[in-house]
């Protein structure tokens, strides 16, 4: 084996574990699902479902509230609800009402919360838009 050959094995013997680490550390992120074809989000006592929901540029989403209590459903960020304020639109949840978000026009991912209770995971959730 030429010197040249063996000095590019050795720096690949360097190199790859250095690489295969580069990925590795304590991370809280918890995996998601990947998100669900539907233009419905149901909120229940056990919160919203799906947590994500994929949908075309233009349609709207249905949010159900069959929970029993009321949730004020709002995009993200808490308490601005700036990053898609056609999300803003569903807002305040009496038991068994529902609510469409506006026509969501821009493809980007779109997250909500129940304002009133913006530390839930159960009741985050978020619209990915393609």
């Amino acid at each position: 084996m030429s010197i040249r050959a063996r000095a590019w094995q050795l720096g690949l013997a360097v190199l790859l574990p250095i690489a295969a680490g580069a990925g590795c550390g304590s991370s809280t992120t918890q995996p998601t699902s990947p998100p669900v074809a539907t233009t419905t989000i149901t909120i229940t006592s056990a919160g919203v479902n799906p947590k994500s929901a994929q949908i075309s540029v233009g349609q709207r989403v249905l949010f159900v509230n069959n929970d029993t209590r009321s949730h004020n459903m709002t995009s993200d960020p808490h308490p601005e609800h700036t990053d898609c304020p056609e999300l803003n639109q569903v807002g305040f949840l009496t038991s068994g009402q529902n609510r469409e978000t506006g026509n969501l026009v821009t493809a980007r991912t779109c997250g909500f919360h129940d304002h009133d209770n913006p530390d839930s995971a159960s009741l985050k959730g978020s619209i990915v838009i393609r």
